[in-house]
């Protein structure tokens, strides 16, 4: 038996060296990428590339013309693609295949999930060296295409893309949020639309929206709904409103600030609409659009990328063409508390690539990331939706300006609608802001989303929302998404949860010394047995 317990704690410490070892060098005992002197030519190299991708087949196209065009360039380099249909989905796999050597090459993804992917080491490549490399670099002697310069992609987007002091991706296409407004029924108020819509008037309108006739039907449409407000993402609701307000809600080192009286003041006006049944969300009732395009919703807040299904005329909206009711509809910025100051959020995917065993696959994907930022990949994807080019080479690009000056020429490729809401963030880009990136990050703004849905749930369900109600709402929330725990390693000099390997490391270094002392008081007691003579 002593044998025993002595072979388990051996095996115990065989595993955690192995996971020390493992761990010396990332996640996957992957060495820090060096860039190679040159491309080797001569070898196939195949690339994976996953990407996002909702109903939308234009963008589809853009990205198979995208690989066809740069295989044809590089005959020896494949590129397989794999589409999803959310980038949530993008992040569980991704985080899946760290552990198993399995991470695609090269990936859409957005900087708060690259930082989650960067607790193990060397996994996701830093950019710095390849950027500046004379041959491949931006703007680099040896690429067979027309890329950007450094100078040339939008200085506030790039900066996006800066982790821990360092470049881990670059952008690829950029939006914000905007309002979708029901012009006629808004008039039909006896209201006019402003060009910068305040949160106050919103809500006022919305609440004057919500008179009924004698037989319960709503004075405004005549039908038996109306919720004249509906927010789509309500973590950038809350994000953006504490923007406004200058509150606090995290910082660059990790800090937690989210849980102040600021907060509180936005939810309990979130529950005074919602009670009323003018303020509600995606979650709670559905697609913004499906309801503004029947006539349903007076103000749709939503992507600009979604611009597309706004709108009479939207021409991928999903409701039946019997449910469509006529109206002229206005894109504004998103509700602002001071329109002398407006604040919207800078959103929209970015490109990291992952490092590899072999630094021909890595400067590869470099070169096939950076091919996403060609004007023709640029302008051509830009055009399926309201999203915005991320380089002045596009943008200044004679293709990139007839599309702007052919708006509302058709509702198609030149819906109005969609062409209105990128110009908002084209416009307005001295007017945006992001949200500091560290690991948690994506939980943090998972929290400031379901506080919002909480109170307009409880809204709904009658509840009493009070002091009492928020204290345990943000309770709450810190414990769902383990904020008290970043705050913690923040304050103990960690910047997120430990890798894998290093809590394997120090389970394995836990269950040997517990394997080591259960076989000392074994051999104690047998020894005692002996002695007694039992």
């Amino acid at each position: 038996m002593k044998k025993v317990w002595y072979r388990l704690a051996g095996t115990a410490v065989s595993c955690m060296l192995a996971a020390g070892l493992c761990g010396c060098h990332g996640s996957r005992g992957l060495s820090a990428f060096a860039v190679p002197e040159q491309l080797d030519e001569s070898r196939t190299l195949e690339l994976t590339f996953w990407a996002k991708n909702d109903t939308n087949k234009n963008q589809t196209k853009i990205y198979e013309e995208a690989i066809a065009s740069f295989e044809k360039l590089y005959p020896n380099i494949r590129i397989n693609m794999r589409l999803y249909t959310d980038y949530g989905k993008i992040y569980n796999d991704v985080i899946t295949n760290i552990s198993t050597n399995t991470t695609p090459n090269i990936c859409i993804t957005y900087p708060d999930h690259i930082a989650t992917y960067m607790t193990g080491a060397n996994v996701v490549t830093e950019l710095d060296e390849l950027m500046e490399n004379e041959k491949y670099g931006l703007g680099g002697s040896e690429l067979k295409f027309d890329g950007p310069e450094k100078d040339e992609i939008i200085p506030e987007f790039l900066d996006e893309c800066i982790l821990s002091g360092h470049y881990y991706a670059v952008p690829f296409m950029r939006s914000s949020e905007a309002v979708y407004i029901n012009k006629t029924f808004v008039e039909k108020l006896g209201y006019e639309v402003p060009d910068i819509l305040t949160w106050d008037q919103m809500y006022e309108i919305g609440e004057a929206a919500m008179k009924k006739n004698p037989d319960g039907t709503f004075a405004l449409n005549g039908q038996n709904v109306m919720i004249p407000i509906i927010y789509k993402s309500t973590d950038n609701m809350m994000i953006s409103s504490l923007k406004q307000k200058g509150a606090g809600y995290s910082r660059p080192d990790g800090t937690i600030e989210i849980f102040n009286d600021t907060t509180k003041e936005i939810l309990y006006e979130v529950n005074r609409h919602a009670a009323t049944g003018a303020f509600s969300t995606f979650s709670i009732s559905s697609y913004p659009a499906n309801f503004l395009n029947a006539g349903q919703c007076l103000f749709a807040i939503d992507s600009t990328a979604g611009a597309t299904w706004m709108g009479s005329h939207a021409p991928l909206s999903d409701i039946s063409p019997d449910k469509f009711v006529e109206f002229e509809t206005e894109v504004r910025m998103i509700p602002q508390y001071d329109p002398s100051d407006p604040y919207m959020i800078s959103q929209g995917p970015s490109v990291c690539i992952f490092n590899k065993n072999d630094p021909q696959e890595v400067l590869a994907s470099w070169l096939f990331m950076q091919y996403l930022l060609t004007n023709e990949v640029q302008t051509g994807y830009s055009e399926t939706e309201g999203y915005v080019p991320v380089t002045t080479k596009a943008v200044e690009s004679e293709e990139y300006q007839e599309y702007l000056a052919l708006a509302g020429t058709d509702t198609q490729n030149h819906y109005h609608v969609k062409i209105e809401a990128a110009d908002i963030l084209r416009k307005n880009v001295e007017h945006t802001f992001t949200t500091p990136v560290f690991n948690g990050s994506a939980s943090l703004r998972n929290a400031a989303g379901q506080m919002v849905e909480n109170v307009a749930k409880s809204a709904r369900r009658k509840e009493t929302v009070d002091d009492a109600y928020m204290e345990k709402l943000f309770r709450n929330m810190e414990s769902l998404y383990r904020l008290n725990e970043t705050n913690a390693l923040r304050e103990n000099g960690n910047s997120g949860p430990l890798p894998i390997q290093s809590r394997i490391l120090l389970g394995s270094l836990a269950l040997a010394w517990i394997l080591i002392g259960a076989s000392v008081l074994y051999d104690r007691n047998k020894r005692r047995r002996t002695k007694d003579g039992r």
